[in-house]
């Protein structure tokens, strides 16, 4: 099942530039950068940084402080996606 967005991507090529240009730009904005601090520094805080678990923190208001440990897939399905 995890496969099912990476064979969208490869056998879409125009889907996958749009794709990469939308998660570039969002990525420097302000808000891309907190939020991929606050979870880097939260994931290092629960011991879940780099030991393949296959868990991320939470991407939810006050996460920066007090965290908790949910699927990659569910963490970034709603925020990823700059609002315009």
């Amino acid at each position: 099942m995890a496969g099912n967005t990476a064979e969208y991507y490869r056998s879409n090529p125009d889907a996958r530039k749009k794709r990469l240009k939308q998660q570039s730009a969002y990525q420097k904005t302000a808000k891309g950068s907190a939020i991929k601090k606050n979870a880097n520094k939260l994931n290092r805080k629960l011991g879940t940084y780099g030991n393949g678990d296959g868990k991320d923190a939470a991407h939810y208001k006050g996460s920066t402080t007090k965290g908790r440990l949910q699927s990659p897939s569910t963490n970034r399905k709603s925020r990823l996606k700059i609002r315009k």
